[in-house]
């Protein structure tokens, strides 16, 4: 396509392929935990790095991981000894999160022109030479943690007390789920925004889900997904000029619910074949 001429446009792909790709990697085994909608509570405290860096001058990608994976530890500490309910320490985490970093980018608008707008909902086109070289580096992390550890990943996330009792050592490594969570919402900042980043996370999960059984092929075909959704949403957002976080969801979701359609299509088809046949 020709808009992929421009060097903003490379840079937005290649950030929103990154996302793409990382986040239905991380994203299932939040599902496996029943815990997809964490994504959405991560990236509203991210939201209140986001304004501590604007405030202070520092670079808002690197505070936003830093407060983000420290709420994410913070919730995952109060989750294991059981002080609070998962519920209560998610919507501390969403309100608080949120309240806070709409306070502080309010308080840095007189020394910056940050647009809350471009963090709340994304914006590739806007990605830098800089940008991408974070977002390569963290999302490389993420892939590492996710992949190599995918055995023991999955064993606390099925079943944790199994977990226990094979000996691993279940409390780091929920830690370090919490903190890649953290990296991969501040990695999707950029391209998809904090507000819709969870559905990156969960939706080509959902319809991997559809068509696959095992996890492995699951996990991998939500990857694939997750990277076509990022190509096509930027590519048509280049194209008519719409916002590239909403429209990489919006691709997202009408694949879901394509597939969806047509199985369901499917298997009536055949259920009626069936009965036609006895």
């Amino acid at each position: 396509m020709e808009i992929f001429e421009y060097a903003f446009m490379q840079r937005a792909l290649l950030g929103a392929l990154i996302t793409g790709l990382i986040a239905p990697a991380l994203g299932i085994y939040l599902v496996q935990r029943r815990m997809a909608l964490i994504g959405d509570g991560i990236g509203h405290i991210a939201l209140t790095g986001v304004g501590l860096g604007l405030l202070t001058g520092s670079a808002p990608v690197l505070t936003a991981v830093v407060v983000a994976a420290a709420g994410a530890v913070a919730v995952e500490l109060v989750r294991q000894r059981g002080r609070a309910s998962g519920d209560i320490a998610l919507a501390l985490l969403f309100y608080g999160g949120i309240s806070g970093g709409v306070f502080l980018v309010a308080l840095s608008s007189g020394r910056t022109n940050a647009n809350l707008t471009a963090y709340l909902f994304g914006s590739p086109l806007t990605t830098t030479g800089p940008d991408l070289a974070v977002m390569a580096v963290l999302g490389g992390l993420v892939l590492a943690v996710t992949l190599l550890l995918r055995p023991w990943l999955f064993a606390i996330c099925h079943d944790e007390e199994y977990a226990h009792v094979a000996g691993l050592p279940v409390r780091a490594l929920n830690l370090l789920l919490a903190v890649t969570t953290a990296v991969t919402v501040t990695v999707a900042m950029r391209a998809v925004g904090l507000l819709l980043v969870s559905a990156l996370m969960v939706v080509p999960v959902a319809t991997a889900q559809l068509v696959t059984r095992g996890f492995r092929s699951t996990m991998y075909l939500a990857m694939a997904i997750g990277v076509l959704a990022s190509a096509l949403g930027v590519g048509i957002a280049g194209v008519y000029d719409t916002a590239p976080g909403a429209t990489v969801i919006l691709v997202a979701i009408a694949t879901f619910a394509l597939l969806a359609t047509g199985l369901g299509a499917v298997r009536g088809w055949r259920r009626r074949r069936t009965a036609a046949g006895t």
